[in-house]
């Protein structure tokens, strides 16, 4: 028996209970992982409360990542011992997820664990920490340098803005930081943010075009803040946008595209290729000191899971939050 957080639907709501579970309810796949550690993003708030249409079918457990170790594997890409980490894929989505000690998933969305990473701080860094790493490997491949100008990070008290900013501050940067706490800002200034912005501002509706102040951009939010990040940046910069916090609609104009150059890219975490998942990890683990660890993270028991997802929607979490399969 195992320790799981299970989704159920009732009457159009979603409950979250603790269930004790076997092996043989677990979903198939070719490997069966101890799990050591999930975290609590954004899309596992979304789903642990029914905020957002994140799942469709019940039962469901949730956690869109998690890292431990292999224990079954019928797959010979991976052997019992190995450490492995998970993110995307649908799994804590359309396939059950981390929020439980065992998870039974495909040998092909497994990466081994990389050197100098264990997995806590695989999971201090998670989902939102790998999605920040793929914006920062977009906007350098984009051109963007330490010398290009200032960058800006929305929802930076947040996963992946913390981790946006503590990487992009180590490189060089200088970062300017969005938030809506303005008791964020010393935390932000320790992981080094140079300045800070009121989420207000620049949530306020903005002409076509507006002052050229940003050379580079990572957009968690979406929707009004980010048709202003458009209209503010510099010629030639880019936007990395991966979320939708504030909205997925986009009302804005072509006007910075065709008039100062500007690009905006995507950026995706579920289904990004294996070789590119491996280099954003490869390098997280390079590149994060080993005091961002302590910064970033704090643990929480798997029953405390579903107070942490209602704080989390609403903007009361700052950085990252692990889930300690052990307490």
């Amino acid at each position: 028996m195992f320790k799981a957080l299970l989704l159920s639907e009732i009457e159009g709501k979603t409950t979250a209970q603790i269930h004790q579970l076997e092996v043989t309810d677990l979903p198939e796949g070719e490997v069966l992982v101890d799990v050591a550690y999930s975290s609590l993003n954004y899309k596992d708030g979304l789903a642990v409360t029914g905020t957002g249409k994140i799942i469709r079918s019940f039962p469901m457990v949730p956690g869109i990542d998690f890292a431990g170790t292999v224990a079954e594997s019928a797959s010979d890409k991976f052997k019992p011992g190995d450490e492995v980490i998970l993110t995307g894929w649908g799994v804590g989505e359309r396939h059950w997820g981390g929020f439980a000690q065992k998870a039974r998933v495909k040998a092909d969305w497994l990466i081994p664990m990389p050197k100098g990473l264990d997995a806590k701080k695989a999971m201090i860094i998670g989902t939102a920490g790998f999605t920040a790493m793929l914006c920062v490997m977009t906007l350098e491949e984009a051109g963007l340098k330490p010398d290009s100008g200032k960058v800006l990070v929305t929802g930076a008290a947040g996963g992946v803005g913390s981790v946006s900013v503590q990487l992009l501050s180590q490189r060089g940067y200088h970062v300017v930081a969005v938030t809506g706490r303005p008791e964020s800002q010393d935390y932000l200034a320790a992981l080094g943010a140079k300045e800070f912005i009121p989420r207000a501002v620049m949530a306020r509706p903005a002409r076509p075009l507006e002052a050229q102040t940003w050379a580079g951009a990572v957009d968690v939010v979406g929707g009004e803040m980010l048709a202003r990040i458009l209209a503010e940046m510099e010629y030639g910069g880019t936007v990395a946008a991966c979320g939708l916090a504030g909205g997925h609609e986009l009302n804005t104009t072509v006007m910075p595209f065709i008039l100062r150059n500007v690009s905006l890219r995507g950026v995706d975490s579920v289904s990004c290729p294996l070789e590119r998942r491996t280099l954003a990890w490869e390098r997280l683990a390079a590149e994060l000191p080993e005091s961002a660890y302590d910064t970033l993270g704090c643990a929480i028991a798997l029953e405390e899971v579903p107070q942490a997802a209602q704080d989390i929607i609403a903007g009361r979490i700052q950085g990252r939050m692990l889930v300690n399969m052990a307490l």
